[in-house]
């Protein structure tokens, strides 16, 4: 029952039990059993964040790691009313329907293919995250990035966009890690730029983006500042949002030497925690008509960070008891349920 509600719909668990097993279990006995299970494992990895904080944690014995990433990123999901209490919306005249969910990644590189690009090892991705503040969850990944081995890689690389929480994280926890912001999203700020200053002329937004991602690409960051903070506007907002994207390059040209990051085959791209949302994240949380609490939520991130990770702490937990005999009736006997044609 956890792994099916942690999978989809606690009502969809219910049906694949009914179907694959015979059993009838009730909508809320897989909610129980799932956000019970997923609580174990969340209270297991606050007990290991809580020792990093409070221990300098010892170097995990192994081999050399040549390349060790990180990635993190932000993403909503909706959940009750109540958890959105007091909260702002992307609107400031509307309220929040969304709580953040900060999900992180850690991998390791080995070799590079023919052409000399980054290949990740294949099976080395895990994954962490939870509903919770930039300095819990900056806590988070260096528990996970240690028990990777942070401390036995040649090279320690943090790719991430452009939020100054994620950026703020990396200096705080993993001082003299390589920083390079995603090229891909990089690429996207001048697009959506150059399509509000032209939005009525297709061929000129593609000319000035294509011309803008050129410099981008050569690292030339000091000379596209120059260039977006020269550009004459049309009007107020037009002259702040040329602002705004000026501030986002030179906050950021040190994370965008990407001929310097190929020359050493790194990654650039940060599409290794963009797909984990969709996988940890989405799937089990973002689908037609889920609203969670924080809580739950949490619980069920943990859980499926737990399988998609491997790891061995789902095996062997003891199961919660139901709330009443009536939440998880005795199984029904396949053979009374199911008729095999002969």
């Amino acid at each position: 029952m956890a792994v099916v509600g942690s999978d989809a719909s606690f009502d969809k668990g219910r049906e694949q039990i009914e179907l694959l097993a015979g059993l009838e279990v009730t909508r809320k006995a897989v909610e129980r059993y799932a956000e019970a299970t997923g609580g174990d494992i969340a209270h297991r990895e606050q007990t290991d964040i809580q020792r990093a904080v409070q221990l300098d944690l010892p170097d995990i014995a192994g081999s050399r790691i040549p390349v060790l990433y990180i990635e993190m990123d932000g993403t909503g999901v909706p959940v009750t009313a109540e958890e959105t209490r007091n909260c702002k919306g992307k609107n400031a005249d509307e309220p929040a329907h969304t709580r953040e969910v900060k999900p992180g990644c850690v991998f390791t590189q080995t070799t590079t293919d023919q052409k000399g690009r980054p290949v990740r090892d294949e099976g080395s991705t895990t994954y962490s995250g939870a509903i919770e503040t930039a300095e819990q969850f900056g806590r988070r990944m260096y528990t996970e990035a240690w028990q990777r081995g942070w401390s036995r890689a040649d090279k320690k690389v943090i790719i991430a966009d452009g939020a100054v929480w994620i950026w703020n994280i990396a200096d705080r926890e993993f001082p003299g890690a390589i920083q390079i912001v995603d090229l891909y999203h990089a690429r996207e700020h001048l697009w959506v730029l150059a399509g509000k200053l032209f939005s009525t002329d297709d061929r000129q937004r593609k000319r000035r983006a294509a011309g803008l991602q050129k410099q981008l690409d050569a690292a030339k960051i000091e000379s596209l500042v120059r260039r977006l903070r020269s550009f004459p506007a049309s009007c107020t907002d037009a002259a702040e949002l040329l602002r705004v994207e000026a501030d986002y390059f030179e906050r950021n040209q040190e994370r965008m030497r990407y001929p310097n990051f190929r020359r050493q085959n790194l990654f650039v791209g940060s599409g290794v925690i963009e797909a984990g949302c969709r996988t940890v994240i989405a799937r089990g949380l973002k689908q037609s008509g889920m609203f969670r609490t924080v809580q739950g939520a949490n619980a069920i991130i943990a859980l499926r960070c737990c399988r998609l990770n491997r790891e061995s702490k789902i095996i062997g937990l003891h199961a919660p008891a139901p709330p009443d005999p009536h939440s998880c009736p005795a199984p029904v006997p396949i053979a009374a349920r199911i008729r095999i044609d002969s």
